[in-house]
């Protein structure tokens, strides 16, 4: 997404960034102290921090159609997987909240072993974990770990919710930034993600240098499923498969109150 940022291939009108790398979790926690300017986020954590932050409509990271899955060793039905043990990669990521609506029960009722994501398949294998929550390019390379899916959520979500995306992750900028500053700084992020589109052999060989061991195509569908229309703005249609994650997981009684959500125009 921020190839052309980073490679300083288009105006930022003054303004200066530092790019931090970090996994979601711990941007997660990050935000929830309001420590970072803009920030990647979970879906899920922005129930927590919307005080403090606000969202982008760009960098969305949506799952249409496919999204975290549950794999283990050896298929198993959903009432098999609430009475296992479930590696998960953060208890604030939109995949653990996913979960949550999907077995229909809160945290406390089922067991989990909260593992950095790229060490969940090491969990399985080794049985520190009965099934593990996967998230990132775990998606398409499960089957060469000799794992299974139990349930693709992304998926669940849709036939659930008439075919909308299943929200994962977005972009917030702090509140302390006026509301002029964050339509400017937006528009300087949103410009980033339109270049990296426009040149996207050149971004993607960028980001392998990040990838995880992943090959030049596997790299390349990954970022097709993740970065693409969504990402360049929610629309009406992704704002509304917030509202409606965030509202089922009130009305679930997963979050203390009703989000408002609040995006910079």
């Amino acid at each position: 997404m921020f190839y052309g940022l980073a490679k300083d291939l288009i105006p930022t009108d003054g303004f200066r960034f530092e790019h931090i790398l970090q996994d979601i979790q711990t941007l997660n926690e990050r935000a929830t102290r309001g420590e970072l300017d803009i920030s990647a986020i979970s879906i899920h954590a922005y129930a927590c921090v919307s005080d403090k932050y606000a969202l982008l409509p760009s960098g969305a990271s949506m799952g249409d159609g496919y999204g975290p899955m549950l794999v283990a060793k050896q298929k198993l039905s959903k009432e098999e997987v609430a009475h296992k043990l479930i590696a998960v990669p953060g208890t604030m990521t939109s995949a653990f909240l996913a979960l949550q609506l999907w077995l229909c029960k809160p945290a406390k009722d089922f067991r989990y072993l909260v593992t950095p994501f790229d060490q969940i398949f090491e969990a399985v294998r080794s049985e520190r974990a009965d099934v593990g929550l996967i998230i990132h390019e775990g998606q398409l390379t499960y089957e060469k770990e000799g794992l299974q899916v139990c349930e693709d959520l992304g998926k669940w979500w849709g036939q659930q919710n008439g075919g909308l995306p299943l929200p994962l992750g977005g972009n917030v900028i702090h509140k302390r930034f006026d509301p002029a500053v964050r339509k400017q700084i937006s528009d300087i992020l949103t410009a980033s993600i339109q270049y990296s589109l426009d040149h996207r052999a050149s971004a993607v060989e960028h980001a392998l240098q990040y990838a995880r061991n992943m090959g030049r195509d596997l790299a390349d569908k990954f970022v097709g499923m993740y970065v693409n229309h969504w990402t360049l703005d929610y629309g009406e249609k992704g704002r509304e498969s917030i509202r409606r994650f965030l509202g089922r997981a009130f009305e679930s009684g997963l979050l203390p109150h009703r989000q408002e959500l609040e995006f910079v125009p």
